[in-house]
């Protein structure tokens, strides 16, 4: 059964920072590019950040360039979003992805509140 479970989630103030990490099971991912999510309440998913297969290639979304680095390693199978400077307008589900081609693998989420 393939399963993603992120981890490390939670509450911090603003300016904090949190390190999210997806641990991958049921198969490897060494050939999936992987990338980082987020949904806030009433708004729509957003890609954050993305990690090519062989790590080298990194995209980001303007809202958090300079702030937070994805990062993988493909013998542990995880996939990780180190979060720096967090802001208020970061709280969100975060949520981490796996794909190669058609295959899409989501994992369940992992709630980021930052308080101002």
């Amino acid at each position: 059964q393939v399963q993603l479970v992120e981890s490390g989630g939670g509450l911090v103030q603003a300016g904090g920072s949190l390190r999210l990490s997806c641990a991958a099971s049921g198969r490897t991912f060494s050939w999936y590019n992987k990338a980082w999510y987020r949904q806030a309440p009433g708004k729509e998913r957003e890609l954050v950040a993305f990690i090519s297969s062989d790590a080298r290639r990194t995209n980001y979304a303007d809202p958090v360039k300079g702030r937070f680095t994805i990062s993988r390693d493909n013998v542990k199978n995880t996939v990780s979003l180190q979060m720096n400077s967090l802001k208020p307008e970061d709280t969100a589900v975060y949520y981490c992805k796996a794909e190669l081609v058609r295959l899409v693998y989501w994992g369940q989420g992992t709630q980021v509140t930052v308080s101002s």
